[in-house]
């Protein structure tokens, strides 16, 4: 994530993406922030060099997110409420091939209590990097999948099928007929896999009408977008400027001459009385009005994400290079067209 915020967040944008997992963030820390063009980003990790995982939101749904539960730095969950609907995002990153089985096993365990902690009623969609294959066809697991994975399955595969019989879920990329290029997920040094799913409860499949992988962006090197469709209706409501909320400028009284203007007027509020009336909603009331009076109020205006003053016209213009350059080199895959991608990049 790194540099990349504002970039994905116009991306997102660009796509109509409302709800994004992200994986590797590479970002030490627990917190939430804005990273430009409207979209917040939650994230957890406990190193700045490796893991990391996270979910970005819109903001209009950043405002129905109920709980944020950080498992690892592997595994977090972020719970939503959507016009009465509990929405269940979930963003995972399991271990490489090459890692040890018992680091395997406990991201597994980890997203299992995950899974099960949620009400049965209750939505849930996994987006999650799980390096492994499950598989060109479905002998034997037809009610977890569809016929439509990349490569033949390994190990780690297997772990992603078992883990959806398990919980009963479907392994979402799968069950839509796309051409290769729209299934394949990670392509690096001419390797062409599926390693990144989208799972869902196999009795809400039916809400969604499409998922395919994102071709022709570049914010990740290596890995691609996979995005779905979920017909889950949502009321829009816009925000007048009425409902923009004013807050009290508090922090003034930090200053001192603010702070004895307020005693003063306070005091005057209150009839020259120094101590407070009985009544706590009385005396509340007296107290934010003198506030708002002596104080002032905000503006209600929400500021610019800090990080993102530079996205002007000829940073935008360099993205759009670098992106229709890495959309003529996964053509044409000459060293030319490598190299003037890998000189925008």
């Amino acid at each position: 994530m790194t540099g990349k915020g504002r970039e994905l967040a116009d991306m997102m944008e660009r796509r109509k993406v409302d709800i994004l997992c992200v994986q590797e963030t590479r970002w030490k820390g627990s917190k939430a922030r804005s990273i430009g063009a409207g979209f917040k980003l939650f994230y957890y990790g406990v190193d700045s060099k490796k893991n990391g995982v996270g979910v970005v939101l819109k903001d209009e749904f950043g405002r129905n997110v109920l709980e944020v539960k950080r498992v690892s730095d592997r595994v977090m969950n972020l719970k939503l409420e959507i016009e009465g609907v509990m929405l269940n995002v979930v963003s995972g990153y399991a271990p490489q091939v090459g890692c040890e089985l018992e680091e395997k096993e406990r991201f597994w365990s980890e997203l299992d209590e995950v899974i099960e902690s949620i009400p049965t009623g209750e939505r849930v969609v996994i987006g999650a990097d799980f390096n492994g294959h499950v598989d060109e066809g479905n002998t034997g697991d037809e009610e977890v999948m569809g016929k439509f994975g990349v490569k033949e399955r390994n190990l780690e595969g297997q772990m992603v099928v078992d883990f959806a019989k398990r919980m009963d879920m479907a392994v979402v990329n799968t069950y839509f007929q796309k051409r290769e290029e729209h299934r394949v997920t990670y392509k690096s040094g001419g390797r062409n896999t599926q390693v990144d799913y989208i799972l869902c409860r196999r009795d809400n499949l039916k809400e969604i009408s499409d998922c395919k992988v994102v071709v022709g962006e570049s914010v990740a090197r290596q890995h691609r977008m996979v995005v779905c469709r979920m017909t889950l209706m949502v009321c829009k409501k816009k925000r007048s400027k009425i409902d923009i909320e004013k807050k009290t400028k508090w922090w003034k009284l930090k200053k001192e001459k603010c702070c004895e203007d307020f005693r003063q007027k306070l005091r005057q509020a209150l009839g020259g009385q120094v101590v407070l009336p009985d009544n706590w909603e009385t005396a509340a009331e007296v107290i934010r009005v003198t506030g708002r009076k002596v104080l002032g109020v905000s503006s209600g205006r929400r500021k610019e994400d800090k990080e993102t003053w530079w996205w002007n016209e000829e940073v935008q213009d360099s993205i759009q290079r670098k992106r229709l350059a890495k959309k003529k080199w996964d053509m044409d895959r000459t060293e030319e067209s490598r190299q003037e991608y890998k000189e925008l990049q």
